[in-house]
């Protein structure tokens, strides 16, 4: 897989992830996947619970953390697919879960726990690991895998640059 080299924040406040999810959305196509690493508490479904208020999903469909269901739908401007794979230990837990079949969607499919998958992650995704370097910040690290997110690695770039100039 090869992938365009990563895109590396200063730490930023929540504030500033909210502002990155919102101008990120408007580079989503359907068919897209965000891998989402990070441990803990790092952020993962506040994230995705940003992404989904750009995406017009209503209040009605409260995005929670689909640890137990191992997936949420949502329906908004795309289909999101939700799932968080902490509970499982390998991609075959993953196929047996049934899972592997959201990866060929025509919506947006964010994934918490990648590392489950294994060698069955798709061929084109956009890698963000989380990372909490203190209690106030968070650090990203962008990886653009595929032909896809490669394409639009320069707007990626952007969108981290104006996210740092954002005041905190």
């Amino acid at each position: 897989m090869s992938s365009a080299y990563p895109i590396r924040t200063q730490p930023i406040t929540l504030r500033q992830l909210k502002f990155f999810a919102q101008k990120l959305s408007a580079l989503f196509e359907p068919g897209d996947t965000l891998l989402l690493e990070g441990g803990l508490g790092a952020g993962k479904t506040t994230f995705v619970q940003f992404i989904a208020g750009n995406l017009e999903i209503g209040n009605d469909q409260y995005v929670s953390s689909p640890s137990f269901s191992l997936l949420h739908e949502y329906s908004g401007t795309l289909q999101v697919f939700h799932m968080d794979l902490y509970r499982l230990t390998d991609e075959d837990d993953v196929e047996a879960a049934g899972l592997l079949d959201y990866l060929e969607h025509h919506g947006l499919c964010l994934i918490e726990w990648p590392e489950r998958l294994g060698t069955e992650k798709p061929d084109n995704y956009l890698l963000i690991e989380i990372n909490i370097p203190d209690s106030e910040h968070r650090t990203l690290t962008l990886t653009a895998c595929g032909p896809s997110w490669k394409k639009r690695h320069s707007k990626l770039i952007s969108i981290v640059d104006q996210m740092n100039q954002q005041i905190a």
